[in-house]
């Protein structure tokens, strides 16, 4: 019988993880993590990252994953790349990197979002011209605040791509972009998959020229290049599928590819997402109405601080994991009114870019590691829920939540996100989210390139299994603690709005970058 495997690599904010997978099994044989950290001694609210950096860990993990899984690499038939989404990679004419690149939880670009959906008149009118709103996480601010910051640099530049689609010119040579990442850039109109004229001008009359084409999310990128297959070890026809960004991979690898499954993740940002047949667009521009990459669409919310609001707490008090989840479980649910709003990095649902990490509620009683540590977990999933919320009155109605992340492991805090999201969560049996989902991904366009026609949902109802030893129902003795304490952070959140912007001011008039 002939072996076919399948590589799906995705590049982190903190680390790239490769697997590889078995084709016929859909297991995990092999896989490999490198992990890396941000460019220092940059002013606040400036997260970059040195490409270079993704392109040596992505070798490093291949090769570890393919040597760890124990196959013939001249059996792998083709390679799936995840990426964190809205990253900014510049290109001059040569192919090569200008500048580090932006990534997503720079909120640096603030200025240059407000700009934007001011000359663009208003966020109803972004909403009508694009279908979502541009928060200044998304690529299109980060363009506009290289024009304005590094003109000498964005004169250069002739090629813009996302973190994923540079991987995948490395990998191939192609610059491509695909639907469901390129729906993250705010540059392009969710209905109808083509770039925004209107916001392109209002950057740059001849940014278009810069832009990479479209393709849909089933067709592949190309072909591994030469090179890159002697370095691997490959056949010279091993396919590249289109990949995408983290949640969109994320929602392959957890079997969000059908209506009333939503996933949360739980990392360094929360993300929550849906999978839709048509585009769900939200007024208020909360909820981005991102296509997906299966050629649908992914509404989908994102907070910035879900594990870096754990990790803070965790290493103040010089916790261990396991300590903080024994601190946690001993503390009363709501934490005796400790609360937390996490926008440590800022925030974008709600879109905060000037926030910070407020606690409030600290007393004789409160003030001591456990609560502060529950408070802050509790904080982070109230967060996440702010937005879950929206995406009901949207017209989503989850029946399940599948968690994945880092956060997802810890069963404390399975269990404050099934009682404060009021509904059933459940991990998967395979965890290795958007890193799979690029893998499965693989698997579905090598198939159809082959000439089988298979569907993305045919392929995830065959290789995506829950673990039923992870299933939490909501505690009802707790939902209406958190429900109200939900009030709470919703109504100090807006009031603390028009402090965040003068303590920013504060900020860049006193406090050295």
């Amino acid at each position: 019988m002939v072996k076919e495997y399948f590589i799906g690599i995705d590049n982190g904010t903190q680390s790239t993880k490769t697997v590889v997978v078995d084709g016929e099994t859909g297991k995990v044989l092999g896989k490999a993590t490198k992990e890396y950290g941000l460019v220092e001694g940059l002013p606040p609210g400036h997260k970059e990252q040195d490409p270079a950096v993704w392109i040596d860990a992505l070798i490093d993990t291949v090769k570890r994953a393919i040597k760890n899984a124990n196959i013939d690499p001249r059996d792998v038939r083709a390679i799936g790349v995840s990426g964190q989404q809205h990253g900014l990679v510049p290109l001059d004419e040569h192919g090569r990197v200008i500048r580090p690149a932006k990534l997503w939880n720079d909120t640096s670009t603030f200025r240059e979002s407000e700009y934007l959906i001011r000359k663009l008149g208003g966020l109803r009118r972004v909403i009508d011209l694009l279908g979502l709103s541009i928060p200044p996480g998304f690529t299109a601010p980060k363009i506009l605040w290289l024009k304005r910051h590094e003109p000498w640099n964005y004169k250069r530049l002739k090629t813009i791509l996302l973190p994923h689609d540079y991987l995948n010119f490395y990998l191939t040579g192609r610059k491509v972009m695909e639907y469901g990442d390129a729906s993250g850039t705010a540059l392009m109109n969710v209905r109808t998959r083509t770039w925004c004229k209107e916001v392109l001008e209002a950057i740059d009359q001849n940014l278009e020229e810069k832009l990479p084409p479209l393709q849909s999310s089933d067709k592949p990128a190309g072909f591994v290049r030469k090179e890159v297959a002697e370095i691997f070890g490959f056949r010279d026809d091993v396919l590249v599928s289109a990949g995408g960004g983290d949640n969109m991979m994320g929602a392959i690898g957890t079997g969000n590819t059908r209506k009333g499954i939503v996933t949360a993740s739980f990392g360094t940002s929360g993300t929550i997402y849906a999978y839709s047949d048509v585009p769900v667009i939200d007024p208020k521009g909360e909820i981005a109405a991102f296509c997906d990459s299966t050629n649908a669409w992914l509404p989908l919310l994102c907070t910035m601080n879900v594990t870096v609001s754990t990790e803070f707490v965790r290493n103040l008090f010089g916790m261990s994991h396991d300590e903080m989840t024994e601190a946690i479980e001993a503390t009363p649910v709501g934490s005796e009114g400790l609360i937390l709003l996490p926008y440590f990095e800022g925030e974008r649902t709600p879109n905060v870019p000037d926030g910070t990490g407020v606690f409030f509620g600290l007393n004789s009683r409160t003030f001591n590691a456990s609560h502060l540590a529950r408070a802050a977990m509790e904080g982070a999933t109230l967060g996440m829920n702010y937005g879950l919320n929206r995406m009901r009155e949207l017209g989503i109605n989850p029946k399940q939540i599948r968690l994945t992340g880092g956060g997802s492991k810890n069963r404390a805090w399975r269990q404050i996100a099934a009682d404060i999201f009021n509904i059933e969560v459940v991990c998967l049996k395979i965890d290795e989210g958007a890193a799979y989902g690029a893998a499965l991904q693989a698997i579905w366009t090598y198939r159809n390139y082959m000439g089988e026609k298979t569907t993305i949902q045919e392929i995830t109802d065959r290789y995506v299994e829950i673990d039923e030893s992870t299933l939490i129902s909501p505690n009802p003795n707790n939902i209406e603690i958190y429900r109200n304490l939900q009030k709470i952070q919703d109504a100090l959140s807006k009031s603390l709005r028009k402090i965040f912007r003068a303590h920013r001011e504060f900020l860049d008039k006193y406090v050295s970058p």
